[in-house]
């Protein structure tokens, strides 16, 4: 999809609004932040867009569309006319001024009127007209819907939409919840993986996503590195899981790391459902949903952190989530790593593309040290990474990583081959 240059899409500010207010649980002396974690679209009507978005405890259903501002024009009075508080004053008085008496009345008897009362003219006046009511101007206005509160007794890491149109769920640590979009009071708990003594805990809830086609079948990854699949016609309540995709750890490899980088912090279902992407800490792995052996593919995003893992580990690093995301034609995938840098790979049967770029105006900076004009296409990118090619010690183009500044979150468009990165307080759109 390499587009010629005047076809790439131009990206303008559309609007804002106030998604979330800080609140304070009273019940459980708990303040809760207006951050929001997760943003889902929803299916579009009447021109208008719509959208769930949810902080650690409250899901809100908003509506954005187009309202046009009425103004009312041809008024009749003209403001280069208005005299005192509002009067205006007519061209065809005479110049000589008329007493008036305080409660308003005239002492002219010139004219056809006796004390207050007032007779118009024959034929009117001339000037005399109604207001219209126009409506030039247009503004977005974002209006909230529905309010889903009160069903999570831990902090929501997940929202997904049904492809029905008609149902998401959401997901904390523990458990995942069935709502309808038009009832924002009552929600079906669906997973619930709290044992009956908290002390049996051994792994929570990372992230849930619906399948993209079929209605009744969902995903959920674990802390402990597996993925299950779920079919909603087996039962109300899904305990068991249609499948498990998790992959066997090498003998002698165990160490005190082992289940935190195993930690899977985000999974994408490829656009035609066939496929589905998890993210650990160091690790990409692609997943054919028929196949539950093991993954079909692996990627390694930084493998030369591993020997850092203790200092990770220590400024709390390695507990960061990093999301994932798969291209529209299914044919690359991609994530973010420190330094603000992401990563892009080819998945295809074959395919040995391993593409390292800095989220900055140049996304080209870090691999080319006298830079030129930018390629336009992600195919043509210099390949300066390969899987498992990395040095120890340094980045994947030899400069010192910076754990301070990670790119966790990122958005492949469903259709055009362009992505969206959000590194600090900037947000970066590449189009190839």
């Amino acid at each position: 999809m390499d587009y010629p240059i005047t076809r790439h899409p131009e990206f303008r500010y559309k609007t804002e609004f106030q998604s979330h207010e800080p609140e304070f649980d009273y019940l459980k002396s708990l303040e809760i932040e207006e951050k929001i974690n997760k943003i889902r679209w929803c299916q579009t009507a009447n021109g208008a867009l719509f959208l769930l978005s949810t902080n650690d405890k409250t899901i809100k259903f908003w509506k954005v569309q187009e309202k046009k501002v009425k103004k009312i024009s041809e008024m009749n009075v003209d403001p280069s006319k208005a005299v005192g508080n509002g009067s205006v004053a007519s061209s065809s008085n005479s110049s000589a001024p008329k007493p008036y008496l305080a409660n308003g009345g005239c002492t002219d008897r010139l004219h056809n009127s006796s004390g207050n009362d007032f007779s118009i003219p024959a034929g009117g006046f001339p000037s005399l007209r109604l207001p219209v009511v126009t409506s030039a101007e247009t503004s977005l206005v974002a209006r909230c819907r529905r309010v889903y509160a009160h069903a999570h007794d831990y902090h929501i890491n997940s929202i997904s939409n049904n492809s029905d149109g008609e149902t998401f769920i959401s997901a904390d640590d523990l458990r995942i919840n069935l709502w309808n979009l038009e009832i924002s009071n009552q929600s079906f708990n669906i997973v619930d993986v709290k044992p009956g003594n908290m002390e049996d805990l051994t792994e929570v809830i990372t992230s849930a996503e619906f399948h993209p086609n079929q209605c009744n079948m969902l995903a959920y990854s674990s802390s402990k590195g597996s993925i299950r699949l779920i079919d909603l016609r087996q039962s109300a309540l899904c305990d068991s899981h249609a499948k498990l995709f998790e992959e066997q750890e090498a003998p002698g490899s165990r160490s005190f790391f082992t289940e935190i980088i195993a930690s899977i912090s985000d999974i994408k279902f490829a656009k035609d459902g066939r496929y589905l992407l998890s993210r650990d800490y160091m690790t990409l792995k692609l997943w054919d949903i028929n196949m539950d052996s093991g993954p079909v593919s692996t990627f390694q995003v930084h493998e030369y952190l591993r020997p850092k893992l203790c200092d990770l580990y220590e400024n709390d690093s390695i507990f960061d989530k990093f999301e994932c995301c798969l291209s529209g034609d299914g044919s690359r995938v991609a994530t973010g790593s420190y330094s603000n840098l992401f990563r892009v790979f080819g998945c295809s049967p074959g395919s040995t593309e391993a593409t390292t770029l800095e989220a900055s105006k140049n996304p080209m900076r870090r691999q080319v040290q006298t830079p030129s004009r930018p390629s336009r296409s992600l195919t043509t990118l210099t390949r300066v990474v390969r899987r498992g090619a990395e040095s120890p010690g340094v980045d994947a183009n030899g400069n010192s990583f910076d754990s301070a500044t990670k790119l966790l979150h990122l958005a492949w468009h469903p259709t055009e081959n362009s992505i969206a990165c959000a590194a600090a307080n900037s947000l970066y759109m590449y189009y190839a």
